[in-house]
Protein backbone atom coordinates (compact mmCIF):
# COMPACT_ATOMS: atom_id res chain seq x y z
CA UNK A 1 0.00 0.00 0.00
CA UNK A 2 1.48 3.43 -0.95
CA UNK A 3 2.36 5.85 1.88
CA UNK A 4 -0.31 8.28 3.02
CA UNK A 5 1.44 11.38 1.67
CA UNK A 6 1.54 9.90 -1.83
CA UNK A 7 -2.17 9.07 -1.71
CA UNK A 8 -2.95 12.58 -0.47
CA UNK A 9 -0.96 14.10 -3.31
CA UNK A 10 -2.99 11.96 -5.72
CA UNK A 11 -6.24 13.39 -4.32
CA UNK A 12 -4.87 16.95 -4.38
CA UNK A 13 -3.28 16.86 -7.85
CA UNK A 14 -6.45 17.82 -9.80
CA UNK A 15 -6.79 20.92 -7.60
CA UNK A 16 -3.12 21.89 -7.38
CA UNK A 17 -3.71 25.32 -8.97
CA UNK A 18 -6.36 26.27 -6.45
CA UNK A 19 -4.20 24.89 -3.67
CA UNK A 20 -1.25 26.95 -4.93
CA UNK A 21 -3.43 30.07 -5.06
CA UNK A 22 -4.61 29.51 -1.49
CA UNK A 23 -1.03 28.91 -0.37
CA UNK A 24 0.18 32.11 -2.04
CA UNK A 25 -2.60 34.11 -0.39
CA UNK A 26 -1.63 32.60 2.96
CA UNK A 27 2.00 33.51 2.35
CA UNK A 28 0.92 37.05 1.45
CA UNK A 29 -0.91 37.20 4.76
CA UNK A 30 2.20 35.99 6.54
CA UNK A 31 4.42 38.48 4.73
CA UNK A 32 2.10 41.31 5.75
CA UNK A 33 2.37 40.16 9.33
CA UNK A 34 6.16 40.27 9.12
CA UNK A 35 6.09 43.94 8.11
CA UNK A 36 3.94 44.97 11.08
CA UNK A 37 6.72 44.68 13.73
CA UNK A 38 9.01 46.81 11.55
CA UNK A 39 6.25 49.43 11.25
CA UNK A 40 5.80 49.30 15.02
CA UNK A 41 9.57 49.80 15.50
CA UNK A 42 9.44 52.79 13.18
CA UNK A 43 6.53 54.22 15.18
CA UNK A 44 8.41 53.85 18.48
CA UNK A 45 11.59 55.33 17.03
CA UNK A 46 9.65 58.30 15.63
CA UNK A 47 8.02 58.88 19.01
CA UNK A 48 11.43 58.82 20.69
CA UNK A 49 12.94 61.27 18.21
CA UNK A 50 9.86 63.57 18.14
CA UNK A 51 9.30 62.84 14.46
CA UNK A 52 5.79 62.64 12.83
CA UNK A 53 4.02 59.32 13.42
CA UNK A 54 1.07 59.72 11.04
CA UNK A 55 2.77 57.86 8.20
CA UNK A 56 3.62 54.86 10.41
CA UNK A 57 0.04 54.74 11.79
CA UNK A 58 -1.46 54.83 8.28
CA UNK A 59 0.92 52.07 7.18
CA UNK A 60 0.04 49.86 10.15
CA UNK A 61 -3.70 50.39 9.60
CA UNK A 62 -3.42 49.53 5.90
CA UNK A 63 -1.40 46.41 6.72
CA UNK A 64 -4.02 45.25 9.22
CA UNK A 65 -6.91 45.64 6.75
CA UNK A 66 -4.92 44.04 3.92
CA UNK A 67 -3.98 41.16 6.17
CA UNK A 68 -7.61 40.55 7.17
CA UNK A 69 -9.04 40.66 3.62
CA UNK A 70 -6.34 38.57 1.97
CA UNK A 71 -6.43 36.10 4.87
CA UNK A 72 -10.19 35.63 4.51
CA UNK A 73 -9.89 35.07 0.75
CA UNK A 74 -7.05 32.58 1.21
CA UNK A 75 -9.00 30.67 3.86
CA UNK A 76 -12.04 30.41 1.56
CA UNK A 77 -9.95 29.17 -1.38
CA UNK A 78 -8.26 26.53 0.76
CA UNK A 79 -11.50 25.31 2.34
CA UNK A 80 -13.24 25.12 -1.02
CA UNK A 81 -10.31 23.09 -2.33
CA UNK A 82 -10.45 20.81 0.70
CA UNK A 83 -14.17 20.18 0.10
CA UNK A 84 -13.37 19.33 -3.53
CA UNK A 85 -10.76 16.81 -2.37
CA UNK A 86 -13.34 15.20 -0.06
CA UNK A 87 -15.83 15.05 -2.96
CA UNK A 88 -13.28 13.34 -5.22
CA UNK A 89 -12.39 10.81 -2.53
CA UNK A 90 -16.04 10.01 -1.84
CA UNK A 91 -16.89 9.60 -5.50
CA UNK A 92 -13.95 7.29 -6.08
CA UNK A 93 -14.71 5.20 -3.01
CA UNK A 94 -18.45 4.93 -3.73
CA UNK A 95 -17.74 3.88 -7.33
CA UNK A 96 -15.32 1.24 -6.08
CA UNK A 97 -17.70 -0.13 -3.43
CA UNK A 98 -20.52 -0.49 -5.96
CA UNK A 99 -18.23 -2.71 -8.04
CA UNK A 100 -17.02 -4.92 -5.22
CA UNK A 101 -17.27 -8.64 -5.64
CA UNK A 102 -20.08 -10.13 -3.61
CA UNK A 103 -17.51 -12.36 -1.89
CA UNK A 104 -15.70 -9.23 -0.68
CA UNK A 105 -18.93 -7.72 0.66
CA UNK A 106 -19.69 -10.99 2.46
CA UNK A 107 -16.55 -10.52 4.57
CA UNK A 108 -17.06 -6.84 5.45
CA UNK A 109 -19.49 -4.91 7.61
CA UNK A 110 -21.70 -2.45 5.66
CA UNK A 111 -21.63 -0.03 8.59
CA UNK A 112 -17.84 0.04 8.56
CA UNK A 113 -17.80 0.70 4.82
CA UNK A 114 -20.27 3.55 5.32
CA UNK A 115 -17.99 5.03 7.99
CA UNK A 116 -15.11 4.99 5.51
CA UNK A 117 -17.19 6.90 2.96
CA UNK A 118 -18.49 9.45 5.47
CA UNK A 119 -16.28 10.09 8.51
CA UNK A 120 -12.93 8.93 7.08
CA UNK A 121 -13.21 11.01 3.92
CA UNK A 122 -14.27 14.02 6.00
CA UNK A 123 -10.87 13.99 7.70
CA UNK A 124 -9.23 14.66 4.33
CA UNK A 125 -10.69 18.17 4.55
CA UNK A 126 -8.44 19.15 7.45
CA UNK A 127 -5.38 17.28 6.31
CA UNK A 128 -5.50 18.97 2.89
CA UNK A 129 -5.37 22.49 4.32
CA UNK A 130 -3.74 22.09 7.72
CA UNK A 131 -1.23 19.42 6.77
CA UNK A 132 -0.21 20.01 3.17
CA UNK A 133 -0.64 23.77 2.87
CA UNK A 134 -0.13 24.53 6.56
CA UNK A 135 3.19 22.70 6.62
CA UNK A 136 4.55 24.65 3.66
CA UNK A 137 3.25 28.08 4.59
CA UNK A 138 4.03 27.55 8.27
CA UNK A 139 7.60 26.47 7.53
CA UNK A 140 8.24 29.40 5.16
CA UNK A 141 6.68 31.90 7.56
CA UNK A 142 8.68 30.46 10.46
CA UNK A 143 11.90 30.66 8.47
CA UNK A 144 11.20 34.25 7.37
CA UNK A 145 10.35 35.25 10.94
CA UNK A 146 13.59 33.76 12.28
CA UNK A 147 15.55 35.59 9.59
CA UNK A 148 13.95 38.90 10.58
CA UNK A 149 14.65 38.16 14.24
CA UNK A 150 18.27 37.43 13.37
CA UNK A 151 18.54 40.76 11.57
CA UNK A 152 17.33 42.54 14.71
CA UNK A 153 19.45 40.68 17.30
CA UNK A 154 21.37 37.38 17.09
CA UNK A 155 21.61 36.93 20.87
CA UNK A 156 17.86 37.08 21.35
CA UNK A 157 17.45 34.77 18.34
CA UNK A 158 19.73 32.17 20.00
CA UNK A 159 17.66 32.36 23.21
CA UNK A 160 14.43 31.86 21.24
CA UNK A 161 15.86 28.97 19.19
CA UNK A 162 17.00 27.16 22.34
CA UNK A 163 13.52 27.20 23.86
CA UNK A 164 11.83 26.16 20.59
CA UNK A 165 14.34 23.36 20.01
CA UNK A 166 13.33 21.71 23.29
CA UNK A 167 9.66 21.92 22.25
CA UNK A 168 10.43 20.30 18.88
CA UNK A 169 12.10 17.39 20.69
CA UNK A 170 9.06 16.82 22.91
CA UNK A 171 6.62 17.02 20.00
CA UNK A 172 8.75 14.55 18.02
CA UNK A 173 8.30 12.02 20.84
CA UNK A 174 4.53 12.55 20.83
CA UNK A 175 3.95 12.09 17.09
CA UNK A 176 4.02 8.22 17.05
CA UNK A 177 1.51 8.17 19.91
CA UNK A 178 -0.78 10.57 18.03
CA UNK A 179 -0.57 8.30 14.97
CA UNK A 180 -1.52 5.14 16.87
CA UNK A 181 -4.31 6.85 18.81
CA UNK A 182 -5.77 8.43 15.66
CA UNK A 183 -5.84 5.11 13.82
CA UNK A 184 -7.53 3.41 16.77
CA UNK A 185 -10.09 6.23 16.94
CA UNK A 186 -10.99 5.86 13.26
CA UNK A 187 -11.28 2.08 13.53
CA UNK A 188 -13.56 2.43 16.54
CA UNK A 189 -15.88 4.70 14.54
CA UNK A 190 -16.12 1.98 11.89
CA UNK A 191 -16.89 -0.66 14.55
CA UNK A 192 -19.61 1.53 16.03
CA UNK A 193 -21.11 2.14 12.57
CA UNK A 194 -21.14 -1.59 11.88
CA UNK A 195 -22.86 -2.30 15.20
CA UNK A 196 -25.49 0.36 14.57
CA UNK A 197 -26.21 -0.85 11.02
CA UNK A 198 -26.53 -4.41 12.34
CA UNK A 199 -29.18 -3.39 14.87
CA UNK A 200 -31.16 -0.91 12.78
CA UNK A 201 -31.13 -3.27 9.80
CA UNK A 202 -33.05 -5.84 11.86
CA UNK A 203 -34.92 -3.56 14.25
CA UNK A 204 -38.20 -5.44 13.93
CA UNK A 205 -36.48 -8.69 14.84
CA UNK A 206 -34.73 -7.02 17.78
CA UNK A 207 -38.02 -5.64 19.11
CA UNK A 208 -39.90 -8.88 18.50
CA UNK A 209 -37.19 -10.75 20.42
CA UNK A 210 -37.29 -8.29 23.30
CA UNK A 211 -33.58 -7.71 22.78
CA UNK A 212 -33.56 -3.90 22.90
CA UNK A 213 -31.64 -3.78 26.16
CA UNK A 214 -29.00 -6.27 25.04
CA UNK A 215 -28.50 -4.48 21.73
CA UNK A 216 -28.46 -1.17 23.58
CA UNK A 217 -25.66 -2.43 25.82
CA UNK A 218 -23.66 -3.52 22.79
CA UNK A 219 -24.12 -0.16 21.05
CA UNK A 220 -23.26 1.72 24.22
CA UNK A 221 -20.10 -0.37 24.61
CA UNK A 222 -19.09 0.39 21.02
CA UNK A 223 -19.77 4.10 21.56
CA UNK A 224 -17.76 4.05 24.81
CA UNK A 225 -14.81 2.38 23.08
CA UNK A 226 -14.97 5.01 20.32
CA UNK A 227 -15.00 7.68 23.02
CA UNK A 228 -11.97 6.18 24.73
CA UNK A 229 -10.01 6.01 21.49
CA UNK A 230 -10.95 9.57 20.55
CA UNK A 231 -10.02 10.85 24.02
CA UNK A 232 -6.60 9.18 23.75
CA UNK A 233 -6.04 10.86 20.39
CA UNK A 234 -7.25 14.19 21.80
CA UNK A 235 -4.94 13.83 24.81
CA UNK A 236 -1.77 13.43 22.76
CA UNK A 237 -2.82 16.10 20.25
CA UNK A 238 -3.62 18.55 23.05
CA UNK A 239 -0.28 17.81 24.72
CA UNK A 240 1.57 18.51 21.48
CA UNK A 241 -0.36 21.72 20.85
CA UNK A 242 0.09 23.02 24.39
CA UNK A 243 3.79 22.17 24.31
CA UNK A 244 4.16 24.45 21.32
CA UNK A 245 2.11 27.18 23.01
CA UNK A 246 4.05 26.88 26.24
CA UNK A 247 7.34 27.06 24.34
CA UNK A 248 6.21 30.27 22.64
CA UNK A 249 5.24 31.83 25.97
CA UNK A 250 8.50 30.79 27.62
CA UNK A 251 10.38 32.21 24.66
CA UNK A 252 8.44 35.47 25.02
CA UNK A 253 9.23 35.76 28.73
CA UNK A 254 12.88 34.78 28.24
CA UNK A 255 13.33 37.31 25.44
CA UNK A 256 11.62 39.93 27.58
CA UNK A 257 14.04 39.27 30.44
CA UNK A 258 17.22 38.98 28.36
CA UNK A 259 16.15 41.78 26.02
CA UNK A 260 15.37 44.06 28.97
CA UNK A 261 18.85 43.48 30.30
CA UNK A 262 20.34 44.24 26.89
CA UNK A 263 18.29 47.44 26.64
CA UNK A 264 19.48 48.47 30.12
CA UNK A 265 23.09 47.83 29.09
CA UNK A 266 22.60 49.80 25.86
CA UNK A 267 23.26 46.79 23.58
CA UNK A 268 19.90 47.27 21.80
CA UNK A 269 17.31 50.01 21.55
CA UNK A 270 13.85 49.82 23.06
CA UNK A 271 12.26 49.89 19.57
CA UNK A 272 14.32 46.84 18.57
CA UNK A 273 13.18 44.94 21.68
CA UNK A 274 9.51 45.79 20.99
CA UNK A 275 9.83 44.62 17.37
CA UNK A 276 11.60 41.42 18.49
CA UNK A 277 8.87 40.71 21.05
CA UNK A 278 6.25 41.20 18.34
CA UNK A 279 8.11 38.66 16.19
CA UNK A 280 8.17 36.21 19.11
CA UNK A 281 4.45 36.73 19.51
CA UNK A 282 3.96 36.39 15.76
CA UNK A 283 6.05 33.22 15.84
CA UNK A 284 3.21 31.46 17.63
CA UNK A 285 1.08 31.31 14.45
CA UNK A 286 3.51 29.38 12.18
CA UNK A 287 4.46 27.13 15.10
CA UNK A 288 0.80 26.30 15.66
CA UNK A 289 0.42 25.68 11.92
CA UNK A 290 3.34 23.25 11.92
CA UNK A 291 2.13 21.39 15.01
CA UNK A 292 -1.39 21.25 13.57
CA UNK A 293 0.06 20.01 10.27
CA UNK A 294 1.85 17.17 12.07
CA UNK A 295 -1.16 16.15 14.18
CA UNK A 296 -3.65 16.47 11.32
CA UNK A 297 -1.35 14.43 9.11
CA UNK A 298 -1.35 11.63 11.68
CA UNK A 299 -5.15 11.73 11.83
CA UNK A 300 -5.42 12.00 8.06
CA UNK A 301 -2.96 9.19 7.42
CA UNK A 302 -5.08 6.89 9.58
CA UNK A 303 -8.15 7.86 7.55
CA UNK A 304 -6.26 7.45 4.28
CA UNK A 305 -5.13 3.98 5.37
CA UNK A 306 -8.76 2.94 5.97
CA UNK A 307 -9.85 4.42 2.63
CA UNK A 308 -7.05 2.54 0.88
CA UNK A 309 -8.06 -0.68 2.65
CA UNK A 310 -11.53 -0.26 1.15
CA UNK A 311 -9.99 0.41 -2.28
CA UNK A 312 -7.93 -2.76 -1.85
CA UNK A 313 -11.06 -4.92 -1.59
CA UNK A 314 -11.17 -7.04 -4.74
CA UNK A 315 -13.39 -6.00 -7.62
CA UNK A 316 -12.40 -8.74 -10.09
CA UNK A 317 -14.21 -9.82 -12.21
CA UNK A 318 -16.61 -6.89 -11.77
CA UNK A 319 -14.18 -4.69 -13.74
CA UNK A 320 -13.82 -7.02 -16.68
CA UNK A 321 -15.49 -4.40 -18.88
CA UNK A 322 -13.45 -1.74 -20.63
CA UNK A 323 -12.65 1.23 -18.36
CA UNK A 324 -15.51 3.68 -18.28
CA UNK A 325 -17.85 1.38 -20.18
CA UNK A 326 -21.48 1.73 -19.16
CA UNK A 327 -23.70 -1.27 -18.65
CA UNK A 328 -25.80 -1.96 -21.74
CA UNK A 329 -29.46 -1.20 -21.21
CA UNK A 330 -31.96 -4.06 -21.38
CA UNK A 331 -33.89 -4.51 -24.59
CA UNK A 332 -37.03 -2.38 -24.77
CA UNK A 333 -39.89 -3.39 -27.03
CA UNK A 334 -39.38 -6.66 -28.92
CA UNK A 335 -38.73 -9.77 -26.87
CA UNK A 336 -35.06 -10.83 -27.23
CA UNK A 337 -33.96 -14.33 -28.14
CA UNK A 338 -34.07 -16.73 -25.15
CA UNK A 339 -30.76 -18.08 -23.86
CA UNK A 340 -29.58 -21.64 -23.18
CA UNK A 341 -27.69 -22.38 -19.94
CA UNK A 342 -25.49 -25.32 -18.95
CA UNK A 343 -23.36 -26.26 -15.94
CA UNK A 344 -20.40 -28.59 -16.48
CA UNK A 345 -18.95 -30.37 -13.44
CA UNK A 346 -19.15 -27.23 -11.31
CA UNK A 347 -17.55 -27.29 -7.88
CA UNK A 348 -17.86 -24.32 -5.55
CA UNK A 349 -17.28 -23.17 -1.99
CA UNK A 350 -17.90 -19.69 -0.60
CA UNK A 351 -14.53 -19.47 1.15
CA UNK A 352 -11.46 -21.69 1.48
CA UNK A 353 -12.29 -22.41 5.14
CA UNK A 354 -15.92 -23.36 4.39
CA UNK A 355 -17.23 -26.71 3.17
CA UNK A 356 -18.06 -27.13 -0.56
CA UNK A 357 -21.56 -26.17 -1.69
CA UNK A 358 -21.47 -27.79 -5.14
CA UNK A 359 -19.88 -31.18 -5.87
CA UNK A 360 -19.68 -31.51 -9.64
CA UNK A 361 -23.05 -30.00 -10.59
CA UNK A 362 -23.96 -30.61 -14.25
CA UNK A 363 -27.19 -29.94 -16.14
CA UNK A 364 -28.42 -28.38 -19.38
CA UNK A 365 -31.29 -25.96 -19.84
CA UNK A 366 -32.39 -25.39 -23.46
CA UNK A 367 -33.46 -22.02 -24.74
CA UNK A 368 -37.10 -21.26 -23.90
CA UNK A 369 -39.25 -23.09 -21.37
CA UNK A 370 -39.38 -23.41 -17.61
CA UNK A 371 -36.86 -25.35 -15.52
CA UNK A 372 -37.39 -25.78 -11.79
CA UNK A 373 -34.82 -26.56 -9.09
CA UNK A 374 -36.10 -28.37 -6.04
CA UNK A 375 -34.57 -30.10 -3.06
CA UNK A 376 -34.07 -29.69 0.67
CA UNK A 377 -32.58 -26.54 2.18
CA UNK A 378 -28.82 -26.30 1.70
CA UNK A 379 -28.86 -28.36 -1.49
CA UNK A 380 -27.20 -25.51 -3.46
CA UNK A 381 -30.18 -24.30 -5.48
CA UNK A 382 -29.76 -20.55 -4.87
CA UNK A 383 -26.02 -20.91 -5.47
CA UNK A 384 -26.84 -21.95 -9.05
CA UNK A 385 -28.32 -18.48 -9.59
CA UNK A 386 -25.43 -16.71 -7.83
CA UNK A 387 -22.92 -18.47 -10.08
CA UNK A 388 -24.99 -17.73 -13.18
CA UNK A 389 -24.99 -14.02 -12.30
CA UNK A 390 -21.22 -14.24 -11.67
CA UNK A 391 -21.58 -13.01 -8.13
CA UNK A 392 -19.07 -15.79 -7.46
CA UNK A 393 -16.72 -17.85 -9.61
CA UNK A 394 -16.76 -21.68 -9.68
CA UNK A 395 -13.88 -23.36 -7.89
CA UNK A 396 -13.77 -25.94 -10.68
CA UNK A 397 -15.75 -26.58 -13.86
CA UNK A 398 -17.41 -23.99 -16.06
CA UNK A 399 -20.79 -22.49 -16.95
CA UNK A 400 -21.98 -21.68 -20.47
CA UNK A 401 -24.64 -19.27 -21.66
CA UNK A 402 -25.55 -19.70 -25.32
CA UNK A 403 -22.52 -21.96 -25.69
CA UNK A 404 -20.08 -19.30 -24.38
CA UNK A 405 -18.24 -19.62 -21.10
CA UNK A 406 -19.77 -16.89 -18.93
CA UNK A 407 -16.24 -15.78 -18.02
CA UNK A 408 -15.92 -14.66 -21.65
CA UNK A 409 -18.96 -12.40 -21.28
CA UNK A 410 -18.60 -8.85 -20.10
CA UNK A 411 -20.27 -8.71 -16.72
CA UNK A 412 -22.56 -5.83 -17.70
CA UNK A 413 -23.59 -7.61 -20.90
CA UNK A 414 -24.26 -10.83 -19.01
CA UNK A 415 -26.42 -9.21 -16.36
CA UNK A 416 -28.31 -7.12 -18.90
CA UNK A 417 -29.52 -10.42 -20.37
CA UNK A 418 -30.75 -11.75 -17.01
CA UNK A 419 -33.73 -10.86 -14.85
CA UNK A 420 -33.16 -11.93 -11.25
CA UNK A 421 -35.71 -12.05 -8.42
CA UNK A 422 -33.94 -12.70 -5.15
CA UNK A 423 -35.31 -14.80 -2.34
CA UNK A 424 -35.96 -11.85 0.00
CA UNK A 425 -37.19 -9.61 -2.89
CA UNK A 426 -35.43 -6.40 -1.74
CA UNK A 427 -37.10 -3.06 -2.38
CA UNK A 428 -35.03 0.13 -2.25
CA UNK A 429 -35.97 3.34 -0.49
CA UNK A 430 -37.62 5.70 -2.94
CA UNK A 431 -40.76 5.76 -5.04
CA UNK A 432 -42.56 2.73 -6.44
CA UNK A 433 -41.73 3.93 -9.98
CA UNK A 434 -38.01 4.17 -9.12
CA UNK A 435 -38.07 0.58 -7.91
CA UNK A 436 -39.89 -0.77 -10.94
CA UNK A 437 -37.62 1.03 -13.43
CA UNK A 438 -34.40 0.33 -11.54
CA UNK A 439 -33.14 -2.13 -14.16
CA UNK A 440 -34.97 -0.70 -17.17
CA UNK A 441 -35.08 3.11 -16.95
CA UNK A 442 -36.12 3.42 -20.60
CA UNK A 443 -39.16 1.16 -20.40
CA UNK A 444 -42.22 2.85 -22.05
CA UNK A 445 -45.37 3.53 -20.07
CA UNK A 446 -47.31 0.95 -22.10
CA UNK A 447 -44.93 -1.80 -21.09
CA UNK A 448 -44.97 -0.62 -17.48
CA UNK A 449 -48.78 -0.75 -17.36
CA UNK A 450 -48.79 -4.22 -18.93
CA UNK A 451 -46.31 -5.55 -16.37
CA UNK A 452 -48.34 -4.01 -13.55
CA UNK A 453 -51.41 -5.89 -14.80
CA UNK A 454 -49.44 -9.09 -15.25
CA UNK A 455 -48.10 -9.03 -11.68
CA UNK A 456 -51.45 -7.77 -10.29
CA UNK A 457 -49.88 -4.59 -8.94
CA UNK A 458 -52.39 -2.24 -10.61
CA UNK A 459 -54.84 -2.35 -7.65
CA UNK A 460 -51.95 -1.38 -5.36
CA UNK A 461 -51.02 1.56 -7.59
CA UNK A 462 -54.67 2.71 -7.70
CA UNK A 463 -55.01 2.86 -3.92
CA UNK A 464 -51.63 4.48 -3.17
CA UNK A 465 -51.97 8.23 -2.48
CA UNK A 466 -49.43 9.30 -5.14
CA UNK A 467 -49.71 6.21 -7.35
CA UNK A 468 -46.35 5.22 -8.81
CA UNK A 469 -44.78 8.27 -7.17
CA UNK A 470 -45.56 7.03 -3.66
CA UNK A 471 -42.51 6.50 -1.45
CA UNK A 472 -42.24 2.88 -0.30
CA UNK A 473 -40.05 3.54 2.76
CA UNK A 474 -36.74 2.09 3.84
CA UNK A 475 -36.46 -1.40 2.34
CA UNK A 476 -40.10 -1.19 1.27
CA UNK A 477 -41.52 -1.09 4.80
CA UNK A 478 -44.76 0.51 3.52
CA UNK A 479 -45.48 -2.55 1.37
CA UNK A 480 -46.53 -6.03 2.44
CA UNK A 481 -44.26 -9.01 1.86
CA UNK A 482 -46.32 -10.18 -1.10
CA UNK A 483 -46.36 -6.69 -2.61
CA UNK A 484 -42.58 -6.43 -2.30
CA UNK A 485 -42.27 -9.80 -4.02
CA UNK A 486 -44.51 -8.73 -6.90
CA UNK A 487 -42.55 -5.46 -7.26
CA UNK A 488 -39.35 -7.48 -7.58
CA UNK A 489 -40.93 -9.74 -10.20
CA UNK A 490 -42.27 -6.76 -12.16
CA UNK A 491 -38.82 -5.16 -12.02
CA UNK A 492 -37.29 -8.28 -13.53
CA UNK A 493 -39.95 -8.62 -16.26
CA UNK A 494 -39.48 -5.00 -17.35
CA UNK A 495 -35.93 -5.87 -18.41
CA UNK A 496 -37.25 -8.22 -21.13
CA UNK A 497 -34.65 -10.76 -20.00
CA UNK A 498 -33.34 -13.60 -22.11
CA UNK A 499 -32.95 -15.61 -18.91
CA UNK A 500 -35.32 -15.12 -15.95
CA UNK A 501 -34.21 -16.37 -12.51
CA UNK A 502 -36.92 -16.66 -9.85
CA UNK A 503 -35.70 -17.64 -6.39
CA UNK A 504 -38.71 -18.55 -4.23
CA UNK A 505 -40.67 -15.89 -6.11
CA UNK A 506 -44.06 -16.96 -4.71
CA UNK A 507 -43.12 -17.71 -1.11
CA UNK A 508 -45.01 -14.68 0.26
CA UNK A 509 -47.98 -14.70 -2.09
CA UNK A 510 -51.49 -15.82 -1.23
CA UNK A 511 -53.06 -18.69 -3.17
CA UNK A 512 -54.92 -16.43 -5.63
CA UNK A 513 -51.87 -14.33 -6.51
CA UNK A 514 -49.65 -17.40 -6.60
CA UNK A 515 -51.93 -19.02 -9.17
CA UNK A 516 -51.98 -15.82 -11.23
CA UNK A 517 -48.20 -15.55 -11.10
CA UNK A 518 -47.90 -19.19 -12.09
CA UNK A 519 -49.86 -18.40 -15.23
CA UNK A 520 -47.63 -15.37 -15.85
CA UNK A 521 -44.48 -17.47 -15.53
CA UNK A 522 -45.93 -20.07 -17.88
CA UNK A 523 -46.69 -17.39 -20.45
CA UNK A 524 -43.21 -15.87 -20.03
CA UNK A 525 -41.60 -19.29 -20.50
CA UNK A 526 -42.97 -19.45 -24.06
CA UNK A 527 -40.58 -16.67 -25.12
CA UNK A 528 -37.95 -16.70 -22.36
CA UNK A 529 -35.78 -19.21 -20.55
CA UNK A 530 -37.17 -19.33 -17.00
CA UNK A 531 -35.38 -20.91 -14.04
CA UNK A 532 -37.30 -21.28 -10.79
CA UNK A 533 -36.12 -22.29 -7.32
CA UNK A 534 -39.05 -23.47 -5.23
CA UNK A 535 -39.73 -25.31 -2.01
CA UNK A 536 -43.49 -25.41 -2.69
CA UNK A 537 -43.77 -27.98 -5.44
CA UNK A 538 -47.23 -26.72 -6.37
CA UNK A 539 -45.52 -23.86 -8.19
CA UNK A 540 -43.38 -26.09 -10.43
CA UNK A 541 -45.41 -29.18 -11.26
CA UNK A 542 -46.08 -27.82 -14.75
CA UNK A 543 -42.38 -27.11 -15.44
CA UNK A 544 -40.86 -28.50 -18.64
CA UNK A 545 -38.13 -30.07 -16.53
CA UNK A 546 -37.35 -30.31 -12.83
CA UNK A 547 -33.80 -30.59 -11.48
CA UNK A 548 -33.68 -32.35 -8.11
CA UNK A 549 -30.66 -31.32 -6.01
CA UNK A 550 -29.40 -32.74 -2.75
CA UNK A 551 -26.18 -31.96 -0.83
CA UNK A 552 -24.69 -29.99 -3.69
CA UNK A 553 -25.32 -32.60 -6.38
CA UNK A 554 -27.87 -33.08 -9.15
CA UNK A 555 -29.77 -36.21 -8.16
CA UNK A 556 -32.32 -36.43 -10.98
CA UNK A 557 -33.83 -34.49 -13.89
CA UNK A 558 -37.30 -35.02 -15.35
CA UNK A 559 -40.92 -33.92 -15.35
CA UNK A 560 -43.11 -34.06 -12.28
CA UNK A 561 -44.69 -37.35 -13.34
CA UNK A 562 -41.35 -38.94 -14.25
CA UNK A 563 -39.69 -37.91 -11.00
CA UNK A 564 -42.51 -39.28 -8.88
CA UNK A 565 -41.75 -42.68 -10.40
CA UNK A 566 -37.93 -42.64 -10.47
CA UNK A 567 -36.68 -40.39 -7.66
CA UNK A 568 -37.43 -41.27 -4.01
CA UNK A 569 -36.39 -37.82 -2.75
CA UNK A 570 -38.79 -36.01 -5.06
CA UNK A 571 -41.55 -38.50 -4.25
CA UNK A 572 -40.97 -37.85 -0.54
CA UNK A 573 -41.09 -34.08 -1.07
CA UNK A 574 -44.30 -34.43 -3.08
CA UNK A 575 -45.90 -36.74 -0.52
CA UNK A 576 -44.98 -34.35 2.30
CA UNK A 577 -46.76 -31.56 0.43
CA UNK A 578 -49.77 -33.77 -0.38
CA UNK A 579 -49.10 -33.98 -4.11
CA UNK A 580 -49.65 -36.97 -6.35
CA UNK A 581 -49.47 -37.69 -10.03
CA UNK A 582 -52.95 -36.30 -10.33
Amino acid sequence: MPPAWRVLLGYVRPYRRWLLLGGLLSLATGATGLVLPLAAKQLVDNLGDDRPVAGALVLMTALVFFNASVGALGTFVLRRTAESVVLTARRGLVSHLLRLRISAVDHTEPGDLMARVTSDTTLLRAVTTDSLVGAVTGALTLLATLVMMGVLDLVLLAVTAGVLGFAVLVIGLLVPRINRASKAAQESVGVMGAALERTLGALRTVKASGAEHREEEGLHAAAKESWRASVRAAKWSALAGNTAGMASQIAFLTVLAVGGARVASGAVEIGTLIAFLMYVFYLMMPIRELVSAVTEYQVGSAAVARIQEAHALPTEPERSDAPGAAAPLPTVGAQPRPAALSFHDVHFRYAPDLPPVHHGVSFEVPARGMTAFVGPSGAGKTTVFSLTERFYEPTEGFIRLDGRDIRDWHVAELRAAIGYVEQDAPVLSGSLRDNLLLGAPGAPDEQLREVLRTTRLDPLVDRLPQGLGTLVGHRGTKLSGGERQRVAIARALLRNPRLLLLDEATSQLDAVNEAALRDTVSDTARTTTVLVVAHRLSTVTMADRIVVMDSGRVQAVGTHTELLAIDPLYAELAATQFLSEA
